[in-house]
């Protein structure tokens, strides 16, 4: 989950209240508090409210639960002077495009950097890091409208962020460190995708680098937003980086754009989404009644709009930067978060049965603990993942055992994951910002054959990384758990050839451990050395 650093002088002058208060109450909106420091604090957000990964929509959000400033937020949107035409090769390569303008933007360093947290937060939380959703941001007086969206030839030149040279966008993706982090996500294109003004002078190649002349500083005071992506999340995350934007007192404009498929689009949509929700599904869910106006009350707290239609039912307007309301109930859980969880009375159940640890519970404490002392951090992927990262990134052929997800909504979500590996792996790369070395392990669910299983598996990154090391691990979560094992010549193709080997109890293959291959470690665009281990403990639950 992001963490969020908010300075307390930007957090105070944007809320209307002292940090004490804020500190106070700021967990109860869905955050942890990592640590609270002399200028600033370092907030957790749950990874279901994107628009809470900035100093203002924070401020926002915090103003409502106060009560300090309550109901829907609404924001004056300008007339479009500015337009944009996206082409029909692009429609085949990265179709979804969401532009703004905003005006009037008065920058000092905390402001750029709250900018900068929020683009990078919100294309690792809706973006899939950058793969769902890319934001540019762009000095607008650099350049001259009307924009093109477009697909050219990977030769095509310009000077990227942070460099004073042209360079081809081959050069980009092979040199430019930004380049070679993101290459997977266009290199298997013919033609590659670009933004560029009346003049031909680069706006942005997304997802991959901004154009250095549209370099955002303290100086501007309009700026371009684009948010390129594969879906409508596009627009989502284009709502908050303006209303955030907003919340500071600048000006949101349209964007005109023309699509070849779809006709004309009017954007940003800051229209609210209306529901209807009714007194019985808030009593049913939360135990405890409430009345029209105590409930109309809470939503407007959490910053929805909302009015009584009849003695049961009422109309919501939720904004259109909350990308977490999917159903009613989460309406139901903000009203809790508003009306306050310790305001909810105790009560002891009408009936009482006895528990017990499940077997699994009982070897996964035990397992877990040697673990820890070892020196790994416990992660906690996702069990759905892709043919890509289960198979082809890790070199491995794809096998009949796989459990398919009937409906998948994502291209990254089709199958249920038959190894831990890959997702450890994935989890290194959405981390190449912390520092080394990173020792990570998961005690977690797979599926083969339909049939639910539990492995235990680790990765360990840093440039001295190698078979001992693995070795020691794996020989020492043996002894502790005090089995007998043999090691013999391992054939994995995600490990490499002659440091890599088979774990056997009692005859029975149980698992592999080794040095990644180079290419399984390219795959998931890390730069280190890794190695890691996997084994199937299903055999060992009571």
């Amino acid at each position: 989950m992001p963490v969020i650093t908010l300075q307390y002088d930007d957090l105070e002058k944007l809320t209307g209240t002292d940090k004490e208060t804020i500190i106070k109450r700021v967990p109860m909106i869905g955050a942890d508090v990592e640590r609270v420091e002399a200028e600033y604090i370092d907030i957790e957000f749950f990874p279901d409210r994107p628009d809470l990964y900035s100093v203002e929509g924070a401020a926002r959000a915090m103003r409502g639960f106060l009560d300090l400033e309550t109901g829907l937020s609404e924001y004056e949107v300008k007339p479009p002077r500015v337009s944009i035409s996206v082409s029909e090769e692009i429609l085949k390569i990265r179709p979804f495009l969401g532009c703004a303008v905003v005006r009037n933007v008065k920058f000092t360093s905390s402001s750029i950097k709250s900018l900068m947290d929020l683009q990078e937060d919100l294309h690792w939380g809706l973006g899939r890091n950058r793969k769902k959703v890319s934001i540019g941001v762009h000095d607008l007086s650099n350049v001259r409208p009307p924009f093109r969206y477009m697909a050219v030839d990977p030769s095509f030149e310009f000077v990227p962020l942070d460099y004073t040279e042209k360079m081809s966008m081959t050069e980009i993706l092979e040199k430019h460190p930004k380049g070679t982090r993101f290459a997977h996500l266009v290199r298997d294109f013919e033609k590659y995708p670009i933004i560029l003004d009346s003049d031909d002078n680069v706006l942005s190649f997304p997802p991959i680098i901004n154009g250095t002349l549209t370099s955002v500083t303290e100086r501007t005071t309009d700026l371009f937003i684009d948010v390129t992506g594969l879906g409508e999340a596009v627009y989502t995350a284009l709502n908050i980086v303006v209303t955030a934007l907003a919340e500071r007192g600048a000006q949101i404009e349209f964007v005109k754009v023309s699509r070849p498929d779809s006709g004309e689009l009017i954007l940003p949509d800051l229209e609210p989404k209306t529901r209807f929700l009714t007194k019985t599904e808030v009593k049913d869910l939360l135990g405890m009644e409430l009345s029209l106006e105590e409930i109309v009350k809470q939503l407007e707290r959490m910053r929805f709009g909302a009015k009584a239609l009849d003695e049961e039912t009422i109309e919501v307007n939720v904004p259109a930067y909350r990308a977490d309301i999917l159903h009613n109930y989460d309406l139901v859980e903000d009203i809790a978060k508003g009306y306050g969880y310790e305001n909810i009375k105790v009560s002891i159940p009408e009936t009482y049965t006895p528990g017990k640890s499940h077997p699994i519970s009982l070897l996964r404490a035990p397992v877990n603990e040697i673990m820890v002392g070892l020196g790994y951090y416990e992660v906690m992927p996702f069990t759905l993942t892709s043919e890509k990262i289960n198979f082809e990134n890790m070199r491995r052929q794809k096998t009949d055992d796989v459990t398919y997800v009937l409906h998948p909504i994502s291209e990254d979500q089709t199958i249920i994951r038959t190894t831990l590996l890959p997702n450890l792996l994935e989890i290194l790369a959405l981390n190449q910002h912390r520092e080394l070395p990173q020792k990570i392990f998961e005690f977690g669910e797979v599926v083969n054959n339909e049939i639910t299983g539990q492995h235990i598996a680790a990765v360990s990154i840093h440039p001295q990384a190698n078979f001992t090391e693995v070795y020691e691990v794996v020989d020492a979560l043996m002894r502790e758990m005090m089995l007998p094992y043999e090691v013999k010549e391992s054939e994995d193709p995600a490990f490499l050839e002659g440091r890599r080997a088979d774990v056997y109890v009692r005859g029975k293959k149980l698992g592999v451990f080794g040095e990644l291959h180079p290419e399984v470690i390219n795959n998931f665009a890390l730069g280190y050395a890794v190695v890691g281990f996997e084994l199937d403990l299903n055999d060992l639950i009571g």
